[in-house]
């Protein structure tokens, strides 16, 4: 298998970033690693510090109406959306540039 497509399978299958690595571009593959991470992570805890609120207000109120529950998150988390496009936005960027990107001394 080609370098470039191994790369892009990497990055597009495993981690973004992680084609990069491979074809020698550490730095820029350890610089989008790790904005995925934050991206993710972030997202995942602004999801997280809304639930306590929502899961309680459900629970006092005698009964957990899982739909309802989810359309109060999904209202009240612009952020973790605006977090998540960015990492699909990275993620793309990153399988893009790992199967077009120059290897290292070229």
């Amino acid at each position: 298998m080609k370098l470039d497509v191994k790369a892009a399978l990497l990055s597009a299958f495993v981690l973004p970033g992680l084609g990069q690595v491979v074809r020698g571009e550490r730095i820029k593959g350890g610089i989008l690693i790790a904005l995925a991470n934050i991206f993710l992570l972030g997202a995942f805890f602004l999801v997280l510090k809304g639930m306590g609120p929502v899961l309680l207000e459900a629970q006092l109120a005698g009964s957990v109406d899982p739909n309802a529950v989810t359309r109060k998150l999904a209202a009240g988390a612009p952020a973790a959306r605006i977090l998540l496009a960015c990492f699909a936005a990275l993620w793309c960027f990153a399988v893009v540039d790992a199967f077009v990107g120059r290897r290292k001394g070229e």
